[in-house]
């Protein structure tokens, strides 16, 4: 998997102005103190983080999937730690329906008539720990509030707060009581992190904090705080949709998205909606370095996590050992780069 690249913000590119962006180039700082304030938390997972603050940048949803154990609901809790933004967490559960996520008609004795009770799906950000550890219907749930940030109950649509981003987690698949997440919600997924089990180093870090006194279930204690808001959100959006992309580089985003159409181990390849998920991923990189331009390696940097999750391999490729970051990587090298 190619990691983001850790370059420094470009202070010499054309248009940019420290002192003169006003209220985006706050928020720019803003969002980088919150991958600062999550790392208080979570050790070695600066992939995973930048991958949810672009997420919200883009309004898009993100996918975490790793084994259990490697913080992948700390991280998110952490995130939310770090915002001013209403949260909500569901625990996902074999038994879990579709009502316990978008609120059901609740019936008023007093008035003698029904009442609908919000679900946790109404906040800003909401935590779908371990999503694939439900059967489908109650997946389903989430379809409409992923896509039109609204759920419909009893014929009536209720929109859903802006902003609203689903922070999902799940095991890998072939982990016991898993059900794969359908490709059509896979789709509404703007991102999908891999979190690996950490190297010699990293896990030394971990058990030093933890030896020190570190408390998972208490965020305050370990110095996470709030140094981010809607206002910030909304004027980094905003901003994130002028940063400006090449012909050339667009071309670029197409050819990748096509050729994996054309691999001969996969039997579906990247959606238009994965094309224009990896135009908003690069744009949102490229605005957090500090430029306002697209160059060819934000889209290289952001290609594994925004389309990895939209394709499917052939079984004879599965057989194989291929796997779908293999592919995409071949795609990545034969590709011609535009200069």
């Amino acid at each position: 998997m190619t990691d983001y690249p850790t370059t420094q913000p470009d202070t010499h590119s054309e248009g940019y102005s420290p002192s003169g962006t006003g209220d985006a180039e706050s928020a720019r700082q803003a969002l980088v103190r919150v991958r600062t304030e999550v790392a208080k938390a979570v050790v070695g997972q600066d992939e995973a983080v930048t991958g949810l603050v672009i997420a919200l940048l883009c309004r898009g949803h993100v996918l975490l999937e790793g084994v259990p154990g490697v913080a992948k609901t700390l991280l998110v809790r952490s995130l939310s730690a770090a915002l001013r933004l209403d949260t909500s967490r569901v625990q996902f559960t074999p038994d879990l329906m579709p009502g316990d996520i978008t609120g059901s008609l609740v019936y008023d004795n007093r008035s003698g008539e029904f009442s609908f009770r919000d679900g946790p799906v109404f906040t800003n950000l909401l935590l779908a720990d371990e999503i694939n550890r439900t059967p489908p219907k109650t997946q389903a749930a989430l379809l409409e509030a992923m896509e039109e940030r609204q759920v419909t109950v009893d014929g009536r649509p209720r929109p859903l707060p802006d902003p609203f981003v689903v922070a999902a987690t799940q095991n890998p698949v072939e982990y016991e009581g898993t059900y794969p997440l359908p490709e059509a919600q896979l789709d509404r997924f703007l991102l999908k992190v891999t979190m690996h089990l950490p190297p010699r180093d990293v896990e030394l870090e971990v058990l030093t904090r933890h030896a020190a006194g570190f408390d998972p279930r208490d965020l305050a204690a370990a110095g996470v705080s709030a140094v981010a808001g809607p206002a910030d959100l909304a004027a980094a959006t905003r901003a994130v949709r002028t940063v400006d992309v090449s012909r050339e580089v667009m071309g670029y985003i197409v050819d990748v998205v096509q050729a994996t159409r054309s691999s001969p181990s996969l039997a579906l390849g990247v959606s238009p909606r994965g094309a224009t998920g990896l135009l908003n991923t690069s744009r949102a990189w490229a605005w957090l370095q500090g430029r306002h331009y697209v160059t060819p390696d934000d889209v290289k940097a952001l290609a594994p996590a925004t389309l990895r999750h939209r394709m499917q391999l052939r079984p004879e490729a599965e057989l194989e050992g291929v796997t779908t970051d293999g592919v995409l990587d071949s795609v990545l090298a034969a590709v011609p780069v535009p200069r």
